[in-house]
Parts: structure tokens; sequence; C-alpha cells
């Protein structure tokens, strides 16, 4: 905030012939404290900029693209008056505390009237909400390119098309936990939505390969697709995006149990780039494709969650370990397959691993013997989950001399939280 104390010489001169301090709001027009604001980067400056006096804050007000708030239809129109601007609006409500009777219907209509430069939209665990609201939505926000709906739970296909229809330039939906949703709402998506770029479908069990098919004929552009636990996609669905969305950077595929090696080929064949790749649960998945994978990924794949698949073993693990340059995350808990010698090729120190978070959490025959051949080529790794590993216990490493990186935390028992990484 110095910028507003600085005296010039010249300025120190008027003071001393006119006998009076002259006033910053006289000096400066709208328009120039606008130039001011917009120089701040901080957002805690920006807040004390709109405490200076009521034309600041004002201005402060009019100039604010973000809010996260919870309010009424009253408080909400009065919101609009003032931040005329507001292009992101989060209203989303906490899952351990209900404000009753939190957002409602009423309220999207008034959002959806009054919020004219609306473009991303926030309502997550908004349980209150109906199709009626999301009408209004889109009815009034045609521009709107960004909306989060998650754990709303009255939501339907309905609702949802409409949604689709009137705002066709969506980039970003997500309805996670929107267990009414069907391959009929991926059919609009398609035929409205075509620069849709990331979609959140998490828990919407009545989703099947169709719903995929039809989704990724007009939603070609793609880049981050979450179906966790969508038990009823499996390998046409992948496949078929995999094919579509060559530029996808991010897939989710938390025990969809249908998955398997069809589904990682097409991912290696025409996803070159993809970064992010959660396949937990996927227990037909093997060997084999996840090898092609790691050569096809090499120099994009940063994160990798593949816990429970229990057809892997060290073949797979020790070929990404080694391929993957920019990988960060490797999850391979209960791979009960999994032993030192995915590691052993590691010793030597010839590969240098970028590895952040590494995860072997039920692994018996893992030992102290393949972390120590891990450290040796992993000076970056800051958590390290050992948890129910019989032969990697605390004793164990004290006993072997095993050198942690300094910033890097062992969790042996489950005391420590674990870092939100593809969770």
């Amino acid at each position: 905030m110095a910028v507003f104390s600085a005296t010039s010489r010249a300025d120190v001169g008027f003071l001393h012939q006119n006998g009076s301090i002259p006033c910053i709001n006289d000096s400066l027009g709208d328009d120039e404290l606008r130039a001011i604001l917009l120089k701040l980067e901080n957002d805690k400056d920006k807040e004390i900029f709109g405490l200076v006096c009521k034309r600041w804050l004002h201005l402060q007000s009019t100039e604010r693209r973000k809010l996260c708030a919870r309010a009424g239809p009253h408080m909400l129109r009065r919101m609009a008056a003032r931040f005329t601007r507001l292009v992101e609006l989060d209203l989303s409500q906490s899952t351990s505390r209900s404000f009753y009777p939190g957002v409602t219907d009423s309220d999207l209509s008034v959002i959806a009237t009054a919020f004219s430069c609306l473009r991303i939209l926030i309502l997550q665990n908004c349980k209150g909400i109906s199709d009626i609201g999301m009408k209004a939505i889109a009815a009034n926000l045609p521009y709107l390119q960004s909306l989060d709906v998650s754990y709303c739970r009255k939501l339907r296909d309905e609702g949802l098309s409409a949604v689709a229809q009137g705002c066709r330039d969506l980039r970003v939906l997500h309805l996670s936990g929107c267990r009414f949703v069907t391959d009929s709402l991926l059919r609009t998506l398609s035929d409205n939505c075509n620069n849709l770029e990331e979609l959140g479908l998490q828990g919407c069990s009545s989703i099947t390969d169709s719903g995929l098919v039809l989704l990724v004929q007009g939603c070609w552009r793609l880049k981050n697709l979450d179906v966790n636990k969508c038990s009823n996609v499996g390998d046409i669905g992948v496949t078929s995006v995999s094919k579509a969305c060559s530029s996808l950077k991010t897939l989710k595929l938390l025990d969809c149990y249908k998955v398997g090696d069809a589904s990682i080929l097409s991912l290696a064949n025409f996803c070159g780039d993809l970064q992010n790749l959660i396949i937990g649960g996927c227990r037909n998945v093997s060997d084999e494709s996840l090898k092609q994978l790691a050569v096809a990924c090499s120099n994009s794949l940063k994160n990798l969650r593949m816990d429970w698949c229990l057809n892997i073993s060290d073949s797979s693990i020790e070929c990404i370990l080694q391929n993957c340059k920019k990988l960060e995350m490797l999850d391979i808990g209960c791979c009960e397959e999994a032993t030192d010698a995915a590691f052993q090729g590691l010793g030597g120190g010839l590969f240098e691993l970028h590895l952040k978070i590494l995860k072997v959490s039920n692994c018996p025959k893992i030992t102290v013997v393949g972390i120590g051949n891990l450290l040796k080529s992993c000076n970056s790794l800051k958590y390290l989950d050992v948890r129910s590993c019989p032969h990697v216990t605390k004793a164990d490493c004290d006993q072997a001399g095993l050198q942690f990186p300094e910033t890097c935390k062992v969790n042996f028992t489950g005391s420590l939280t674990e870092p939100e990484v593809l969770f």
C-alpha cells in the first residue's frame, strides 16, 4: 500500500504554498484509482483498499470478480447491486454443517437474473435446489462456463439438460454424487456443449458405456474426466473416450471393476499427454498394458494410483519407475505381488526419480531392502506410506540405517494425514 503514501518534491512545494494537504480523491479520478487497484496482487491488500473511504469501497466492489458467501434472496439482490462485475460466485455448503434452509430455487432465480456477468457458479452440497433452479440458470445465464452442483442430490436429467441447452459455452461441469443423472444427459451435452473440457461424474452409477460413447461424439475436447465409482463403465466406454479425446490429461476410474487392459492399451495408443490416472480397484488390469502406457506417456505421466490392482507385479512397477520421468505420485497399495524386485533396478542410482509421494501400504513382500534401493535414486520424497508392511517398520528402518530426505514424512502406523492427491 506504499503507493498511496509516496509524496514527490513537487507535492511538498504545493503543500508549503497552499498551507493545506490536498485530498487524493480530488487528484485522482475513478480510472486512476481502478488502475491502482488492479496493480494490487494480494487479496488482503485489495480488501485494505476498500477500507480507505466509501468511494474506494465502491470502486473495489465494482471491480470484484470472485465472491464466496451464504445469503438469501434479499441479500443476494443487494450483493448484485454492489458487485456488478462479479464473474465467480461460490455458495457451496459445508458437508459437516448445514445452514437451514440453505440455497433454494428462489435463490437461484435471483442469481440468474441479477448476476449478468457470471461465468462460474459453485453450488456444492446445496441439497435444497432442484430442476426448477437449474431451469432458471439455463434461461438467464447463457454465457455460464463452469457449474459445480456436486452432491445436489435432487437434480435430474431434466434440469441439467436445460442447462446444457441454455449454456452452450459450458467448459466445466461437476456432477459428483448426482445419482439420478443418466446417459440421456450425456447425449444432450454432446449435442450442445462442444467446448466442454472437464466433466465430473463420480458416483453417477447410472452412467454406462453407451453414455460415454454418445458424449465424446460432440465433446471431443475433454481434458479431464472423472467416472470414479461408475460401476457400469467398462472398456467400451473408456476406449471410445481415449480415441475421441486425444488431449485427455486426467482420467479417474476408481472402482470401475469392468475396466481392463483394453482401456489401458487404448490410452497408451491415443492419449500420449495423459498426466493423471486413477485405476484403483480395476482388478482386470495387468502388467503388459501398464508397461505400454509407461512407455507411451513417459514424458507426461505425473500421478498414478493403481492400488488394489491385484494382477500387477514387479515388472510393470519397475517399468513405470524407470520410464516415467515426471512421475510425482505412485500408489501401489494392496498390490500383494509387489516385492523388492520392483525397486531393484534403481539401486545403482542410475535413475533420478522425482517422486514426492509413494504409497506401498499392505504390500507384505516389500522390505527395507526395496525401500533402501528407492531412496538411493529419490531425494525429493515428501511422503511415504508403509502402513501394514510387516517388514518395513520404524525399527526395521532404523536398524537398516535408512536415511530419508529431511522433509519426508513416513507413515508407519496411520498416524499421519495423507496428502490430498488424486483422491
